[in-house]
C-alpha cells in the first residue's frame, strides 16, 4: 500500500514539475541580474510604494522577454503562448501602475526598447550566448539602478558608482562564467578574462577602497578558480556570495 501511494505520488509531482518547468527559465544566474541592480537601488536612493510594483513589473518582465526570445528562436510562438499571456497580464498592469505614480521612468524606455531589439536579434539568430547579447543583457540589468532613484526622486548623479560597481560586476561574470564552463581550458579567454578584471579592479580602487578589495577578490577568482574545476553549482553559489558582497559594499559607500 505505502509503495503504490508512493508511486502515485511521484506520478503526481512529475506532472505538477513539468508545468512548473514550462513557465520557470532554467537561467539560475539571470535572478541575481534582477535583484542587485534593483536592490542597489533602493539602498543608496531609498524607498517609495512604486518601487514595489516595479519589482513585479520587473520579475515579470523578464520572465515575458524570456518567453518572448523562445518564441523568437523556435519560430514557434503558439508553443509559449500561456507562457506569454501569463506574464504579459502580470507585467502589463504592474509597469502601468509604474507610469502613472512615477513618468520619469519613461526616460528609459529608449534605452529599454534598444537593448530588447539586440537581444531579439540574437535570439532569432539563435546566438544568445555571444558576447554582445550577455553585454546587452547587462546593461539592462544595471539600468535597473537609475530606474529605481528615478522612483525614489533621486538624481542619476547619486547612483552612478553603484550603477558602475554593478556594470564592472557583471560584465566580468560574463568572460568568467566562460572560461568556468563553455570556454574551461580556453587559455586566450582566460587571459581575456584577468585582463578584465585587473582594469575593472583598478577602476573600483579609484572609485572606493572598498570596492578596491572586493574587485580585488573578483579579479583573484577570475585568475584562480578556472584552474579548480569546480561543478555549476558551485559556481553560483560563489557568485550568490558575490552578489551580497557587492550589495554589503555598495552600502557602506
Amino acid at each position: 500500500m505505502d509503495d503504490a501511494a508512493t508511486v502515485t505520488g511521484r506520478a503526481e509531482r512529475r506532472p505538477a514539475g513539468r508545468r512548473r518547468r514550462r513557465f520557470v527559465p532554467p537561467q539560475h544566474g539571470a535572478w541575481a541580474m534582477l535583484a542587485v541592480p534593483y536592490l542597489a537601488g533602493l539602498v543608496t536612493a531609498g524607498f517609495r510604494w512604486p518601487a514595489l510594483p516595479l519589482l513585479g513589473a520587473w520579475i515579470g518582465g523578464y520572465l515575458l522577454s524570456y518567453f518572448v526570445f523562445q518564441a523568437l528562436k523556435s519560430r514557434r510562438p503558439r508553443r509559449y503562448r500561456d507562457q506569454l499571456l501569463v506574464y504579459g497580464l502580470i507585467s502589463v498592469p504592474l509597469l502601468l501602475v509604474v507610469v502613472i505614480a512615477a513618468p520619469g521612468v519613461l526616460w528609459y524606455a529608449p534605452a529599454y526598447a534598444v537593448l530588447f531589439a539586440i537581444n531579439a536579434w540574437y535570439a532569432w539568430r539563435r546566438r544568445e550566448r555571444d558576447l554582445g547579447n550577455d553585454l546587452a543583457s547587462v546593461a539592462e540589468s544595471c539600468l535597473m539602478v537609475f530606474v529605481v532613484a528615478t522612483i525614489a526622486d533621486t538624481p542619476p548623479s547619486a547612483v552612478l558608482v553603484p550603477f558602475l560597481l554593478c556594470a564592472a560586476y557583471f560584465i566580468g561574470t560574463v568572460p568568467y562564467v566562460k572560461t568556468m564552463i563553455r570556454e574551461r581550458g580556453n587559455a586566450a579567454y582566460h587571459r581575456w578574462s584577468i585582463a578584465y578584471h585587473v582594469v575593472a579592479f583598478a577602476a573600483a580602487a579609484y572609485l572606493s577602497p572598498w570596492a578596491g578589495v572586493l574587485f580585488a577578490w573578483f579579479l583573484a577568482r577570475a585568475a584562480l578558480l578556472p584552474r579548480r574545476g569546480l561543478t555549476p553549482k558551485q559556481i553560483g553559489i560563489t557568485e550568490i556570495v558575490n552578489s551580497v558582497l557587492l550589495l554589503t559594499c555598495i552600502a557602506l559607500i
